[in-house]
């Protein structure tokens, strides 16, 4: 798995690279682990609280590269 990015020192956005389809990252930290549709913006899992904005904005903001990598790793 590749680290992109991390938020509060807890919570890392990562990119698997042996995952499914369709294109996505997950946040993890703790018991967190939610899913990210690169494509839909779409979510699954339980956010911490206050978190979610902060993470979709930066997500929002790297999005085509975050989609670039992911199809690096899954031609």
């Amino acid at each position: 798995m590749t680290t992109k990015h991390r938020f509060r020192q807890k919570y890392r956005l990562e990119i698997r690279e042996r995952d499914h389809p369709p294109p996505h990252v997950h946040l993890v930290g703790g018991s967190v682990d939610v899913l990210i549709d690169l494509e839909t913006l779409d979510t699954d899992g339980a956010w911490p609280r206050g978190l979610r904005t902060e993470v979709m904005d930066w997500v929002v903001k790297h999005r085509d590269e975050l989609l670039e990598e992911w199809r690096q790793w899954h031609p």
